[in-house]
């Protein structure tokens, strides 16, 4: 066994100390979780856009990002209601390229993951109290659960992990809309028993306790597209594929059926400027019919200050990794929703 230890044991208690919500900023907080949870049961029509920056790489950049998002969420509140991604660890296929936030606080830097998970942690903690915009991460790392539960409103469980049977096993865990997607492959079961595992009692071994779960019945679908044996993007998106995601809902047996359409990666084929046009088509097949309207109620959606990517953070608010839609397109495709939902 080759593992060396580089750091003293991580106190989880003194590293949340200084980063725990009190007072107004818990109750805002707690507030704007139960309209959230209200959404994914249906019992809230309101569209869910879970919405921000691949990465969040500047803390600057996030911040002034969230500050705007926060102001377009008042105009748009009554029909829209927003999760600010603050993505800090992202997958790399082969284990190569930038990992977030919690490996490395500063982007040119080494990697330094106790200085990052003090980081990760301000980040959350700065924008849901200084923007009042509560806040969305990948679980990458489910040991590392413990160190943002109390800060996370939506959590994600990515294409690589959907698999992983400890994800599916914390996710079951989780008490706030756990979102699953569907893997690279595409293959809607492999989604689905992911979201059944997380809506049932699970028993396992975490963080050094055997542990039960009540199951998580905020847990759902998002669907991002899939990359086939040859390189090629296959969308999900389109109705026939959003009808065959439903016919599964009923399938598995799953109660708050709720389905998210990621319209970045895979179903965007990583073109940032496609999820405009993705947006308009699923609205439109929304307006078409019923159980769609009914059951598909949200997106992710990429978006930061300026339009596109970069290698490395050279430019104020450009991803550096994926592309992600400006703010100007981003301003314009919400008061889009908005309007369309309106009608």
């Amino acid at each position: 066994m080759v593992f060396k230890a580089v750091s003293e044991k991580i106190d989880f208690d003194a590293v949340k100390e200084s980063t725990t919500l009190t007072g107004e900023a818990l109750a805002k907080k707690q507030a704007r979780d139960k309209e959230l949870e209200a959404i994914i049961k249906g019992e809230d029509n309101r569209t869910l856009l879970v919405i921000g920056p691949c990465s969040s790489d500047n803390e600057d950049a996030v911040l002034d990002y969230a500050h705007r998002l926060a102001k377009l969420q008042e105009e748009v509140k009554d029909k829209v209601f927003m999760v600010m991604r603050v993505y800090t660890a992202k997958p790399r296929t082969n284990g190569d390229g930038y990992k977030g936030l919690v490996h490395q606080p500063d982007a040119e830097g080494k990697p330094n993951l106790i200085n990052g998970i003090k980081a990760v942690r301000n980040l959350h903690y700065r924008v849901i109290t200084e923007t009042g915009i509560t806040t969305a991460d990948e679980m990458l790392y489910p040991e590392n659960l413990p160190l943002v539960d109390d800060l996370v409103s939506y959590i994600a469980i990515g294409a690589r992990s959907v698999e992983d049977q400890q994800h599916r096993f914390v996710a079951s865990g989780i008490d706030v809309p756990t979102g699953m997607k569907n893997p690279t492959s595409g293959n809607l079961n492999v989604m689905f028993n992911a979201i059944y595992a997380a809506h049932n009692e699970q028993e396992f071994i975490y963080n050094g306790h055997e542990v039960k779960t009540d199951g998580n019945p905020l847990a759902h679908a998002i669907l991002r597209g899939s990359s086939n044996e040859y390189g090629q993007n296959e969308v999900n998106y389109h109705y026939e594929e959003l009808v065959k995601a439903l016919d599964k809902y009923s399938e598995f047996g799953l109660e708050n059926p709720f389905i998210l359409v990621d319209t970045n990666h895979d179903n965007s084929g990583k073109n940032f400027m496609e999820q405009i046009r993705i947006v308009r088509e699923v609205l439109l097949n929304r307006e078409w019919d019923k159980r769609i309207a009914d059951t598909v109620r949200g997106f992710m959606i990429e978006s930061y200050l300026e339009d596109g990517r970069q290698d490395t953070p050279e430019v104020y608010g450009k991803s550096i990794t994926d592309p992600c839609l400006g703010w100007e397109k981003t301003v314009n495709l919400i008061r889009e929703i908005h309007t369309t939902l309106s009608k």
